[in-house]
């Protein structure tokens, strides 16, 4: 599943008229590099969630077969359902077995192949990378890829393989993943692995930026 229903209220006026899956860095779109990716890796079977402006995204990639995908859209009701809301209510179209989530804001080389045919041990296994300067606090600790609330702290790369019982008893509506997390934590359920290659958050004009001077640059 490939989040893609955010408002991205920080690259506005940007995001005004178009939603931020669609913005260029370098050759392609942002959403687009993460199909062709997963599409390398073996990884075709695709479920993106549309919220703000969505239309404008599956007109744009269609069935997915110019990107070797076939893609399946979950439309959200009007207002944010946030990522947990949005991953629920895509549960008919993801189905009852463990399932890869990225973020479309995101920018990586994280090898999606080390994932195919992964079961987490509990409810979800995420990957963590190093913090970001506008992250320097991070999100969760690690060790003996079990998560924990300890330091030092990783920051959540936005990718993850999650159990698909940990959702059906979500009532639908809107609700944030980091709860979901934070409780899988205390449970020992929740496990995961530190990536230490190319991963760049593009949810700012600054940060936009950085990931086109990238792809300008990709030697340096």
């Amino acid at each position: 599943m490939i989040l893609a229903a955010g408002r991205g209220d920080r690259l506005r006026p940007l995001t005004d008229t178009i939603p931020k899956p669609l913005i260029q860095v370098g050759p392609h779109a942002l959403i687009e590099h993460h199909l062709l990716r997963l599409a390398s890796a073996g990884l075709t079977d695709i479920v993106i969630n549309l919220g703000w402006l969505g239309e404008q995204i599956s007109d744009r990639l269609g069935d997915g077969s110019r990107y070797g995908v076939g893609i399946r859209y979950s439309q959200e009701p009007p207002g944010a359902l946030e990522t947990a809301g949005g991953i629920r209510h895509a549960l008919a179209q993801l189905g009852d077995q463990p399932f890869l989530v990225v973020s479309a804001d995101v920018v990586t080389d994280f090898p999606f192949d080390l994932l195919i045919d992964f079961e987490p041990v509990g409810l979800g296994h995420l990957v963590l990378v190093d913090n970001p300067p506008h992250h320097p606090e991070g999100d969760f600790g690690l060790e003996r890829a079990q998560v924990n609330r300890n330091l030092p702290r990783y920051t959540f790369s936005g990718i993850g393989v999650f159990q698909a019982h940990w959702f059906q008893d979500l009532k639908p509506g809107p609700r944030p993943l980091r709860p979901l997390f934070e409780r899988a934590i205390d449970q020992g359920q929740l496990t995961g692995q530190h990536y230490d290659g190319l991963w760049l958050d593009v949810g700012t004009p600054d940060r936009l930026t950085v990931a086109r001077k990238h792809y300008a640059n990709p030697g340096r």
